[in-house]
């Protein structure tokens, strides 16, 4: 391997993940990419993300295909160094105006104001830098500013988090014109995804940020306009892969192959995780029907005095889960057998609440961490957080890998009840059904009382039907008598 080659390997993007699915490039032969600049974006088992540059140079080879599972270890992208003999012939049409940081040339005022512009609007911040690579300090000429990670923002919950490159992807054109052919004055990955989704074409697009740049706003205007000019039309979705062969018939049915959807990502750690836990974890049920009236009128009378400042109900059931748990400690353990045979409980000093979010790529659970330390606002403000990110696909490996005890609210989808899949290594699942109108014995009395099912799934080598007995019925109790409950945490 020349000396002049720089082979970047996909790296360990967290948690010890042993391959991760190729999307899409984010740049092409021939380009010059800079350090921390994104080139790639790979889904794994636990998020989408972006994987930036750790060399300067020109692309000289791309090592696989979007759809393609890569592994951890193996090459990713070839990178000839700046100048080397290797990167003279790659420059192509398209690459010839690089930006001012991978060529060594200052940016132009035209240009810097543009990316300044960008740098207020989508809030670039820290660095960006991956597991086993640094941010070399080997960048010729210009200045290198670091990338924004993905993190959510509570006031920003209904804008898609996004991760943005550090310097402008665009040609230094004068402000206000366009060069035929050349790619349009964008810079965030936001900004191109957003226009991609509503079939906005950005050529068509003026932008109004500095030289010509193209904005969110801007995007956001064109998609409010009577008719946006359409874009070209996407791929089909890669998670839909259509059969082998036109017209294949199933051997053992009969019935024509109208799709073959391939097992990976999200849904392959799902399948994986489920597998495992229905093997090794000897799970038992236990359920109790439970009159929801009391919370649902506190939440409503609280809901008066604050309307936009009340915890949600699943907040207040998160907060009974954690007051049951440090009661009945055993429900939030792991049960471990180490490679000698030896078995051991572990227990846990804190708790970390996993709750069940379905996404378009699937069930994931992120889980609010040290969740026995808030309240119920606290955990309503997290719960909100991590849906959000979860179904973006920005939720972090620890968001999505660090839970010690699940609360599942399938009653979402209008079920009373389900015997669930303890989520793997956790030993307990709580699940909560719909809240319905139904007949109840009050005080010798019957009445219309509202009421839901709570099931809890537990590993039945860490406790007895008596812990979880006791646990599920304590819950079951500050739903029914909230006001006291709370008085006393």
């Amino acid at each position: 391997m020349s000396s002049d080659m720089q082979v970047f390997k996909l790296p360990d993007l967290g948690e010890g993940l042993t391959e991760a699915e190729l999307v899409n490039w984010l740049v092409a032969v021939g380009d010059e990419v800079r350090v921390d600049q994104p080139i790639a974006e790979v889904e794994t088992a636990k998020s989408m993300v972006e994987v930036p540059s750790p060399y300067a140079g020109t692309v000289a080879e791309l090592h696989g295909e979007a759809g393609q599972t890569l592994d951890v270890g193996k090459p990713l992208i070839s990178i000839a160094r700046i100048g080397s003999a290797a990167a003279a012939p790659a420059v192509t049409a398209e690459s010839a105006a690089p930006t001012a940081v991978s060529s060594g040339i200052e940016a132009s005022p035209a240009v810097d104001a543009a990316a300044e512009t960008y740098r207020t609007e989508e809030k670039a911040g820290s660095g960006n830098v991956l597991i086993g690579y640094g941010t070399p300090g080997g960048v010729t000429g210009g200045r290198t500013r670091p990338r924004k990670t993905s993190v959510a923002v509570a006031d920003r919950a209904a804008e898609p988090a996004a991760e943005f490159p550090a310097e402008p992807l665009m040609e230094p054109a004068v402000a206000g014109t366009r060069i035929p052919g050349r790619l349009s004055a964008v810079i965030s990955p936001l900004v191109r995804k957003m226009a991609r989704d509503h079939g906005v074409s950005l050529d068509a697009i003026e932008g109004s940020g500095a030289s010509g740049l193209i904005m969110r706003k801007d995007v956001e205007a064109a998609i409010s306009a009577p008719e946006a000019p359409a874009a070209p039309a996407a791929p089909p979705s890669r998670a839909e892969v259509p059969a082998a062969a036109e017209g294949s018939v199933d051997s053992r049915t009969g019935l024509a192959v109208s799709a073959r959807t391939p097992v990976r990502g999200v849904r392959k750690a799902v399948a994986a995780n489920m597998t495992r836990s229905r093997s090794e974890i000897p799970e038992a049920t236990v359920w109790v029907d439970v009159d929801a009236t009391a919370l649902l009128e506190m939440r409503a009378e609280l809901k008066k005095r604050a309307p936009h400042d009340t915890p949600g109900l699943l907040a207040f059931i998160a907060r009974f889960v954690t007051a049951g748990l440090k009661k009945y400690p055993a429900l939030n353990t792991r049960f471990e057998t180490a490679a000698d045979g030896a078995q051991e409980i572990v227990g846990f000093d804190g708790i970390n609440l996993g709750f069940a979010a379905q996404t378009e790529r699937g069930l994931v659970v992120p889980s609010v961490r040290n969740a026995h330390g808030l309240s119920a606002r606290e955990l309503d403000a997290e719960i909100r957080r991590l849906t959000a990110v979860a179904r973006e696909g920005k939720a972090t490996p620890t968001e999505l890998g660090s839970g010690t005890f699940t609360l599942n609210n399938y009653g979402v989808f209008g079920v009373d009840g389900s015997a669930a899949i303890i989520n793997y290594p956790e030993v307990a699942m709580l699940g909560v059904g719909r809240i319905i109108d139904k007949p109840w014995v009050v005080n010798g009395e019957l009445a219309v009382r509202k009421v839901t099912e709570l099931t809890l799934a537990f590993d039945h080598r860490v406790c007895d039907g008596e812990t979880a007995a006791g646990f599920l019925r304590y819950v079951a109790d500050a739903i029914e008598n909230p006001g006291g409950a709370l008085a006393d945490m």
